[in-house]
């Protein structure tokens, strides 16, 4: 019997023991609140403790201070980082509060800041101490922490603007909107247009000295056209037919009407041009030029 009392004692122990480190909590908290141009040492500066919160006053914010909490997180006796560590605000009137998060090491060494701006505005505007608590967790069998640390009264500043958000928006019906379209692209002055022109007929002439001097002539004319009557009259007919079809866009058409006529008249170009010079490379093979 006392054997069996002694290694049930044992056993108690051990589960207790291990029950007790596993449990989150943190170690090394200090909280400061430190305004613009505070020398060293100056602010508030106290530490926090998981297990007695700081109840003697309520820790001021003004709109120039910054609250920064500096602790290290401990899952039984070993520092670690939790899934999640927050400080939580809580209104006590109202209920409403407002998480920040803890930027965490490895190690459990984490810090977190918050000034007046961070706050929303029913948590900035409330006339009594916020309550602030710790809340640490994470996967596994760990038991959760969570805690009131102290509390935080946050000192209006009657200098400032009060900041009240704008009122959210209702989905009614909204007044007409009326759509102002871009004026239909148009011609280009007629002036350049007869410039451009005048220019195109004064080059084809050119051109076609040009072709002279290399050696063309119209004496194969009549045979090309005896040979291949359809191909060279469906070449010739598409190149012309292609020039119609820019000017009818240049003119009135849009670029919808043109892509079509313009795509089918290619075809026939492409067709009938490698067919016409199908019949002009053998004449040259026979040694005609």
């Amino acid at each position: 019997m006392r054997v069996i009392r002694t290694l049930g004692v044992s056993i108690l122990a051990a589960a207790s023991a291990v029950q007790a480190a596993s449990k989150w909590g943190f170690e090394d908290a200090t909280l400061t609140v430190q305004g613009k141009g505070t020398g060293v040492g100056g602010g508030v500066k106290e530490q926090l403790s998981p297990t007695s919160p700081l109840t003697s006053y309520a820790v001021t914010l003004t709109s120039a201070d910054t609250l920064k909490i500096i602790l290290t997180t401990i899952d039984g006796k070993t520092g670690k980082k939790p899934h999640q560590a927050f400080l939580t605000l809580r209104e006590p009137a109202t209920g409403l509060e407002e998480s920040f998060p803890f930027s965490i090491k490895d190690n459990g060494k984490g810090k977190v800041e918050v000034t007046q701006k961070d706050l929303p505005h029913q948590l900035l505007t409330s006339s009594k101490p916020l309550e602030a608590s710790l809340v640490l967790a994470s996967f596994g069998a760990s038991t959760p922490y969570e805690s009131h640390v102290f509390d935080l009264a946050v000192a209006q500043d009657n200098s400032a603007p009060a900041a009240v958000p704008s009122a959210p928006e209702r989905y009614v019906s909204k007044p007409e909107i009326n759509h102002i379209f871009n004026a239909e692209p148009k011609s280009p002055p007629k002036i350049i247009s007869l410039f451009f022109l005048l220019a195109v007929l004064f080059t084809l002439p050119a051109l076609f000295g040009l072709w002279v001097g290399l050696g063309g002539n119209f004496d194969h004319a009549g045979k090309a056209f005896s040979e291949s009557p359809v191909s060279h009259s469906l070449f010739l007919g598409s190149v012309l037919s292609m020039e119609g079809v820019f000017f009818l866009y240049y003119w009135s058409w849009n670029l919808f009407q043109t892509l079509p006529v313009a795509l089918v008249i290619g075809l026939v170009a492409f067709v009938s041009g490698s067919r016409a010079l199908t019949e002009v490379q053998e004449r040259r093979l026979a040694g005609e030029r």
